[in-house]
């Protein structure tokens, strides 16, 4: 990974779609703070198109899908998407669309893999937001007491590919579903289906920033993107790290890398 002020001004001038982790990549410890907010207004002043990728649940998201300068949302580990539309007379309206390889959070091998996760690795448990999934069921291990090593979390994820689920681990969460789908496979379907990108010809348009395992199949696939620092808290566990990396954590690694961003763009 190189210093993320290596980027080139080539590289940067041709990004069109900042797709961007939440948890510990804009956040720092649960909260969003006034810089990494900030920075995300000025990526929406530049005219670059901002898409979070998310594991956290699609009732977190509708909220972010409004609230926030961002052009689309993609939550529950690509479960489904969130956007808004302009309509005539100047108000909007929220759209939302599942994967088409979605399937509902009632799936009962789900009930099954947290049941035996609750015994087989003590101190997990249901995350708090699991009242507002529609697709996953995630297990935290990380973002209340008892905070949980990564080697637990690997356990818990274990437990879900043996009972035929997919599973991956974020910073705080083992993320679980049943669907044919993941973060990089929604974001490629999302930003062609309403941007008309072009996987290919596009992929160095696409600049995606992230900080956990969960991100990895984004780093390996886009030529262009960056972590914060904290990524380095999984060297060893991952395989594919991006081309970049900012020099701080969580949120002030955000500002970092979008400062550099759109420093190299002027």
């Amino acid at each position: 990974m190189k210093p993320i002020a290596a980027l080139t001004r080539d590289e940067a001038a041709g990004i069109r779609y900042v797709l961007t982790d939440i948890d510990d990549t804009i956040t720092t410890d649960a909260k969003l703070l006034p810089d990494a907010y900030a920075a995300l207004w000025t990526l929406k002043a530049a005219g670059l198109r901002i898409i979070p990728v998310t594991g956290r649940a699609a009732g977190r998201c509708d909220i972010i899908a409004r609230e926030w300068p961002v052009d689309g949302i993609l939550a529950e580990s690509g479960a489904v998407a969130f956007w808004e539309e302009s309509l005539a007379g100047g108000r909007r309206v929220l759209r939302q669309e599942p994967h088409p390889g979605a399937v509902r959070n009632t799936h009962p091998a789900l009930a099954r893999i947290r049941e035996r996760a609750l015994v087989e690795v003590p101190g997990i448990k249901p995350a708090k937001d699991q009242f507002s999934r529609l697709y996953d069921m995630s297990l935290d291990y990380a973002e209340e007491e008892p905070v949980l090593s990564y080697a637990e979390a690997e356990k818990a994820r274990q437990i879900a590919l043996e009972e035929g689920a997919r599973a991956n681990i974020s910073s705080i969460h083992v993320n679980v579903w049943m669907g044919h789908y993941d973060k990089l496979s929604m974001a490629e379907w999302f930003l062609a289906r309403y941007f008309g990108w072009q996987a290919g010809a596009g992929d160095r348009e696409v600049f995606y920033i992230g900080d956990a395992p969960n991100d990895e199949p984004l780093f390996a696939r886009f030529p262009l993107a960056a972590a914060v620092a904290n990524i380095r808290r999984y060297e060893g566990r991952i395989r594919y790290y991006p081309a970049y990396v900012a020099s701080r954590q969580c949120g002030e690694g955000f500002a970092e890398i979008v400062a550099a961003l759109l420093e190299k763009r002027r």
